[in-house]
């Protein structure tokens, strides 16, 4: 009858809760379809982690009854397992204060990198409990073998009454230190901007900068005023029942291709209200949809509840979510949405709100399994080895516990009766002369374990340790089964430390996946200004818009084997290099060493360290270098000397050269004298001269003569003329 109901139409008014542009909404009957479709692999696959929990925590059909006087007991192997497994596959993430690290694609990218690392970081920090989140995210995947998470953004605004400042400014010189503090506490302290200065003294400040001119506020009193102020705005990682949660099954083992995820969960009328996504609250059974009528839902807690809330906006009722895809506008394209329904009322129904417009679910297996969104966790490979274990055990102490230990039998003949009574009470006491005492006395004791039954326990426990990679308190993971090396030893414990790193990196991608869903979820739904703390002093102000785009992110995990290896090999580096090494570079060697030792204090303390010169050895340094400055200036005052030297022979070489060449003349005339003398050269140029001169001689004198008679001629002449003249004037 009740599955006659759930498969009813859908509430008549549920078409009215899908958009208007939806030509093609699904009806209730199609998206309980999908769950029924689903849910024979989904019951299939829960009865398989029911049996690995089970066998974890030695219920159910793992229990053994065994017949009165027989030991029942079973050796929890699983979960001694599974105990060593939580901090080796936990402590990776918490190691470190800060899980993500945040890559740019291109070097625009580098500011809203680090401004989307830092309000990742922050809200694993102070917003999600990120100790309990991983260590219940560890749980689960060792656990039950697959980790489902889902992730979500709660935002909740409520009015407050807050009492403002009736104020009027004047200019106050005065104040001009007053608002040089201000500013600086703005720039440097956007916390105590806020919360710490007057309200009046902030509107001041921002009439000062505006106008210029420093302004000092007068109170005239207060009014009340009502505001909106939001008072949480995150996003929400739950951790959800795998019993509660269906899968397409069409996927092919990756969770990112499912059409569709559908999500059971207990709520309550007030609560749907108060959320305010929800309609035909009204129309909701809420005493046919509580949970413990809820065939297809698990309650949470796994114990019936021994209490329930008698109104109905209180009441529990179960709520089933769907994410998916759909044709909603007969485009052909399947979109995503989201619907939710109570029964048979639908509530909900309208596209993916979340930017990523993706299914807000993360499945994350531990140990994979083909085709399959699930994993599987060790205690699948154990199963068999905690049955042989359980036998062995409880075979050898049945055979301990049922012997008569610690029992005294005595010879019926071997007392009379006083003598029995002292034997009883522990005194000195007489045995009959014909008994041998050795005989007539036996003490029980527990009987000798065949030395085969250890030798199988310790095999089967070899085994396990084997087959799960973990290696136990004592005697654990050996080199025994490759050989009495120290290569053998090596390569069990790096075969060990692949495993877990391997599992590391399964983890470490589901937890990329959810930062990469939050992110996407911050650059849409956070506040225009998110002010995140980031050291005691130092304050981000991360703008909406930076924050969104596509990053490379990465999770800083580390396993403690894969620490120790490091710091070892750093620390023989350090010592290899000796004291030849900068101290620089030893600083930044010995800072990775402590972080990797987990002492981040440490690693502070080495990085902010800077070595203090010792005082005498600064003097001689100095001193060192006057010495050093004197000598450079000797050398450069000789090299100013020989240069010196070296332009005034520059100049001396023309002196000198004429001065060679008139000796070279000099020695050339002589030695042409030399040759003319002794060839009659110079006698014959003397007698050519002697001859030139007589000739010139004989030439003058008859230029004379000749001169002579011209004289004689013109005194003649003038003597004739004159005297011509006279007669003339007589």
């Amino acid at each position: 009858m009740e599955e006659q109901d759930n498969t009813m139409s859908a509430n008549p008014d549920e078409e009215r809760i899908a958009p208007e542009s939806w030509h093609s909404a699904p009806s209730l009957q199609d998206l309980k379809g999908d769950l029924e479709g689903a849910k024979p692999d989904h019951d299939r696959q829960v009865a398989q982690i029911d049996k690995w929990l089970d066998n974890l925590h030695v219920r159910g059909s793992a229990a053994v009854k065994s017949p009165p006087g027989y030991s029942s007991l079973v050796p929890k192997l699983i979960r001694k397992q599974a105990e060593w497994r939580y901090s080796a596959l936990s402590e990776p993430f918490l190691a470190a204060d800060d899980m993500f690290t945040i890559a740019p694609v291109t070097w625009e990218d580098v500011e809203g990198a680090d401004q989307n690392a830092v309000i990742l970081n922050n809200q694993f920090n102070t917003q999600l409990n990120k100790v309990k989140l991983i260590d219940d995210y560890v749980r689960d995947a060792v656990d039950k073998g697959t980790v489902i998470a889902k992730v979500g953004w709660v935002y909740e605004e409520e009015e407050q009454d807050f009492q403002e400042p009736i104020v009027s400014f004047r200019v106050n010189t005065q104040l001009v230190p007053l608002h040089q503090e201000l500013a600086n506490i703005k720039a440097t302290n956007v916390t105590a901007w806020e919360h710490d200065v007057p309200e009046e003294l902030r509107q001041a400040h921002e009439l000062t900068v505006t106008s210029g001119q420093p302004q000092e506020p007068i109170v005239h009193g207060y009014r009340t005023v009502t505001r909106t102020v939001t008072t949480k705005n995150q996003p929400t990682v739950e951790l959800v029942d795998y019993n509660n949660v269906t899968v397409d099954p069409s996927c092919g083992g990756d969770y990112t291709q499912a059409s569709f995820v559908i999500h059971s969960f207990e709520s309550s009328l007030s609560e749907l209200k108060k959320d305010g996504k929800y309609t035909n609250l009204d129309d909701i059974n809420v005493e046919g949809n509580s949970p413990l009528g809820a065939a297809d839902h698990e309650i949470e807690g796994k114990e019936p509840p021994t209490f329930e809330f008698k109104d109905e906006p209180r009441k529990r009722i179960v709520v089933h979510e769907y994410w998916g895809f759909w044709d909603y506008d007969d485009s052909g394209i399947a979109k995503p949405i989201v619907a939710a329904w109570v029964g048979n009322t639908l509530i909900r129904m309208e596209e993916n709100p979340y930017p990523d417009k993706c299914i807000p679910f993360v499945f994350v297996p531990m140990l994979p399994i083909d085709d399959s969104v699930y994993g599987e966790p060790d205690g699948a490979l154990l199963e068999d080895n905690q049955k042989v274990i359980g036998a062995l055990t409880r075979g050898m102490i049945d055979v301990m516990a049922r012997s008569a230990n610690g029992q005294m039998g005595v010879r019926k003949d071997a007392l009379d009766t006083t003598n029995r009574i002292k034997f009883q009470r522990g005194q000195d006491y007489e045995y009959n002369q014909n008994i041998d005492p050795r005989v007539a006395f036996h003490m029980h004791t527990y009987p000798e374990i065949p030395q085969s039954a250890p030798f199988l326990l310790q095999q089967q426990m070899a085994e396990a340790e084997s087959m799960s990679g973990v290696k136990a308190f004592n005697n654990g993971i050996s080199g025994e089964g490759l050989g009495e090396v120290v290569a053998g030893i090596r390569g069990a414990l790096d075969a060990s430390s692949k495993r877990e790193t391997g599992i590391l990196r399964r983890l470490a991608k589901g937890m990329v996946d959810i930062g990469r869903k939050i992110m996407s979820m911050n650059a849409e739904f956070l506040d225009e200004t998110e002010v995140v703390r980031i050291t005691n002093n130092s304050f981000v102000t991360i703008r909406r818009d930076d924050l969104a785009g596509k990053y490379d992110m990465k999770l800083d995990i580390s396993s403690i084997e894969e620490d120790n290896i490091k710091a070892q090999e750093l620390a023989f580096m350090l010592q290899t290099m000796g004291n030849n090494i900068d101290p620089a570079l030893s600083k930044i060697v010995l800072r990775d060493i402590a972080k990797l030792r987990k002492m981040p204090a440490l690693a502070h303390e080495i990085e902010a360290w800077e070595p203090q010169p010792d005082p005498m050895q600064q003097q001689i340094q100095m001193l060192e270098i006057q010495k050093l400055q004197a000598e450079i200036q000797e050398l450069h005052a000789r090299a100013a000397e020989n240069q010196t030297d070296a332009q005034l022979n520059v100049a001396k070489i023309g002196t000198e050269q004429a001065k060679a060449r008139q000796a070279a003349s000099d020695a050339d005339l002589k030695d042409l004298n030399y040759v003319e003398q002794e060839s009659g050269v110079t006698q014959e140029r003397e007698k050519e001269l002697m001859g030139e001169q007589a000739r010139s001689n004989i030439e003058l004198k008859k230029a004379e003569h000749v001169l002579e008679g011209i004289k004689d001629r013109q005194t003649e002449l003038r003597k004739y003329l004159s005297g011509g003249t006279q007669s003339g004037e007589e």
